[in-house]
């Protein structure tokens, strides 16, 4: 989830830990532990392309990491209160691990993929929530906000931070819920529109748990379909894509490459660019994908097709993005491109 997000979670996790004894030192240190995670980021800004895509919630996001560095990030918290004498180093410590756990586990819900059995290359990817969602962050805000206000011992903080635990939690799981109606809805629209396929994925459109994308790979091409939860009707709005991994063969058992294509599970297209093989990472979707022919993918990379091998990620303009949210907006209360 976004940076925003997980400080929310961390501070309001801090607080059930350790709020009633260090009041908002609690809400800081869980924010601070909630963000920790993230900083795979920096090593991964002097890492190749590959490097950087495997590390990004890998390690750092794992039960592992939250259990070495709990114990150190609340050994040296404690040296800073140790006078105050309001909580202990295992205090700390309880606060830390769980700041720090519950942020991959958040993450689990989005759709990169979480490496949180780290050493385990498996990465859990729930895909029912987008990375930036303001139902979830923004009633969870305004109750961490309600308790930084409160005094530490009044109950009344205790309840602003249950509610904003309470409402994230269960709107996490109406998302969960909301994913399993859409793919069973979706299987009959394929089985109505004698569309056969080898296997689909799901995921929810930018900002909103209610237009959903879906993956649909056949033999040689993907498809890319929306639909939403206030669609009426059997019609199927679709995109096609050759897969041409046929153009790839000459690059295969490289690692880079290899490993390339295991981050993306396999959802992938390959377009001849000239001097560089496009690798079209299916799993995030189109940059325009409410226009009649999309064509820009939010992450692609391009693979050199002359020795030595090198793989970079493809730049991006987010020029006009304005007006995709809109047609984002129509689209998500049924509303189909004309």
């Amino acid at each position: 989830m976004d940076s925003l997000t997980q400080i929310v979670l961390g501070g309001a996790v801090g607080e059930a830990v350790l709020g009633k004894k260090v009041g908002n030192k609690a809400v800081l240190w869980g924010a601070i532990g909630g963000t920790i995670p993230d900083l795979d980021t920096l090593p991964g800004q002097f890492m190749d392309t590959v490097s950087r895509l495997e590390i990004h919630r890998g390690f750092s996001h794992s039960i592992v990491f939250a259990i070495l560095l709990a114990p150190l990030l609340g050994y040296l918290v404690h040296l800073i209160y140790k006078k105050k004498k309001e909580t202990n180093w295992w205090g700390w410590t309880q606060l830390f691990f769980w700041s720090v756990f519950t942020h991959p586990l958040l993450d689990i819900f989005t759709t990169w993929g979480t490496q949180f059995f780290w050493p385990f290359e498996w990465r859990i990817a729930i895909q029912s929530i987008f990375v930036i969602d303001p139902l979830y962050t923004l009633p969870f805000l305004i109750c961490l906000i309600a308790v930084l206000f409160s005094n530490r011992k009044a109950e009344s903080r205790r309840k602003w931070n249950r509610l904003g635990l309470m409402i994230s939690s269960v709107y996490l799981l109406f998302t969960v819920v909301v994913k399993v109606y859409i793919n069973e809805t979706f299987k009959e629209l394929l089985l109505v529109n004698q569309i056969d396929y080898v296997q689909f994925d799901s995921r929810p459109t930018p900002f909103n748990s209610l237009l959903w994308t879906f993956n649909i790979e056949q033999e040689d091409h993907f498809l890319i379909a929306y639909h939403s939860i206030f669609d009426k009707g059997n019609e199927l709005e679709i995109h096609r894509f050759a897969k041409n991994q046929a153009l790839l063969k000459p690059y295969r058992n490289h690692p880079k490459v290899e490993r390339l294509l295991f981050l993306t599970k396999g959802y992938y297209t390959i377009d001849d660019c000239g001097e560089y093989l496009c690798m079209n990472d299916l799993r995030f979707g189109l940059l325009d994908g409410m226009n009649k022919k999309p064509e820009n993918f939010v992450f692609t990379y391009k693979i050199s097709k002359e020795k030595p091998l090198r793989v970079e990620q493809k730049e991006n303009s987010f020029k006009g993005a304005r007006k995709e949210v809109d047609k984002l907006w129509e689209r998500i209360w049924g509303v189909k491109p004309l």
